[in-house]
């Protein structure tokens, strides 16, 4: 017979959660202005919120902490770190940083300025919140696939190179300082960019003298989908494919609360000094001495493990097949969701999931609090609060597709704790059309309005 699959980790030490009832979870919500950010942790049951600094840490990881070096300066940390950056991306120079938004806020800073274009696939919401907090704009070229749920296309994360040039001829190279390709996309439900769509964004960057830096905080995932479903790869190395991919970029900048499976911290990485010199001003400015850059050393050494870990091929399996199994339940259901699965959530199509909800009333944030309420299961919506206000009409922003997103935490749930959240969600799904109006904003923020927004239900 031929034998299951298992996961690649076994469990060490374990964090108590507990289940609450519908009626606490209903006073709950509606005490945090039915916002799921404003939740309390022991309120949640199931937290697929994010899967951002939410991963369970490795024995070795722990081991590299204690051995972490505080040094301010010089720390051997550093060096370790250094080391492994390279040894994985081949990026010569890089800038610690607290974390993925801390990179994007060094790096922008030393290259954006006002009245620019930023083209790419879909960014997503802190690294818009940055582009247009400088006054800047961010073109999406996504693939239109990417908003087709149903459709089965294996790399919905991709440039469309149509798009990307239309946007390079129509401004002078000086108006576009760089190009950022999201890898996997999160906006486009956590979808890969295969190797093809990068060879060729670089070299209709080079053809109009633009750079392009890799927004990377899943850049293993990305890896993992390349090799299961680009032609030519079934053979190679996770680590080898990574390596490629990085060929093809000047730049990156790394949340590595994700695919280097660590609480908090994050990376810059360069290929060219003087892009590296120019970040290093505003490195010192905002997080601190290039040897540390607003990281612990101990912090630093976990990540550099980190790295290696989530570079596996059968960690990676373990953690994209747990996505899927949630997907795969979910879709057998009924349940709109995007397809293929992604890298680290699954997607829900809440348009499709709640038709009677207007989209004016913010439908995924609906189905959101509708998931909380059944289970205790906490998503995010990544919709029209997420999608914010045009800074210059102020008016919402309408996304194609409106998404309920269940990011999944790496090696910290089971496939029990998949089944529960399906289950809710069923539940949810079968009494949809009794579900009608959705809620109306109290209170919001100017820039990046869905972390802090109260609501009010209509």
């Amino acid at each position: 017979m031929k034998l299951p699959f298992a996961e690649s980790y076994k469990i060490k030490s374990v964090e108590t959660i507990k289940k609450s009832t519908v009626e606490e979870r209903k006073n709950w919500i509606k005490e945090a202005k039915y916002n799921l950010f404003n939740l309390k942790s022991h309120q949640v049951f199931v937290d697929l919120l994010t899967d951002s600094g939410t991963g369970a840490m490795s024995d070795k990881q722990w081991s590299a902490i204690m051995e972490g070096d505080e040094s301010y300066a010089g720390a051997s940390s550093y060096f370790h770190l250094k080391d492994a950056i390279k040894d994985i991306t081949g990026f010569e120079y890089f800038l610690p940083t607290h974390q993925g938004r801390a990179a994007e806020n060094v790096l922008f800073s030393a290259l954006i300025k006002e009245g620019d274009i930023i083209p790419g696939n879909a960014q997503f919401d802190t690294t818009k919140g940055h582009i247009e907090y400088r006054k800047a704009t961010a073109v999406d070229c996504t693939i239109d696939e990417a908003n087709h749920p149903s459709l089965n296309h294996p790399f919905k994360g991709n440039v469309d190179l149509e798009k990307l040039e239309t946007v390079l001829k129509k401004y002078p190279k000086e108006k576009i300082p760089l190009i950022i390709v999201t890898i996997t996309c999160n906006s486009a439900g956590g979808q890969p960019v295969s190797m093809e769509n990068m060879k060729d964004v670089k070299k209709l960057a080079d053809k109009y003298d633009i750079p392009v830096f890799y927004d990377a905080a899943r850049f293993a995932e990305n890896a993992y989908f390349i090799k299961i479903r680009e032609k030519g790869y079934q053979n190679k190395s996770i680590r080898s494919i990574i390596k490629e991919m990085f060929s093809f970029a000047d730049g990156m900048t790394m949340s590595s609360k994700k695919d280097a499976i660590v609480n908090m911290g994050g990376f810059i990485g360069f290929r060219h000094r003087e892009d590296f010199e120019k970040a290093t001003e505003f490195g010192i400015l905002f997080e601190g001495f290039i040897t540390y850059g607003g990281m612990s050393g101990r912090d630093m050494n976990a990540l550099a493990q980190g790295l290696y870990e989530g570079t596996e091929f059968d960690y990676l399996e373990t953690r994209i097949g747990q996505v899927a199994y949630l997907g795969q339940k979910l879709k057998d259901a009924g349940i709109p969701v995007q397809y293929p699965f992604g890298g680290h959530a699954i997607f829900v199509d809440a348009k499709s999931f709640l038709p009677y909800v207007p989209i004016e009333q913010y439908v995924a944030q609906t189905l959101a609090v509708e998931l909380y309420i059944e289970g205790g299961v906490r998503g995010v919506e990544i919709g029209t609060l997420l999608a914010d206000r045009d800074p210059v009409t102020r008016k919402n922003r309408y996304p194609e597709v409106e998404w309920l997103r269940l990011a999944i935490p790496r090696r910290v749930y089971t496939n029990n704790h998949m089944n529960f959240t399906a289950a809710a969600l069923i539940n949810v799904f079968e009494r949809r059309n009794e579900i009608t109006t959705g809620f109306k904003i109290v209170k919001e923020a100017p820039l990046l309005r869905h972390f802090t927004v109260e609501l009010e239900k209509i």
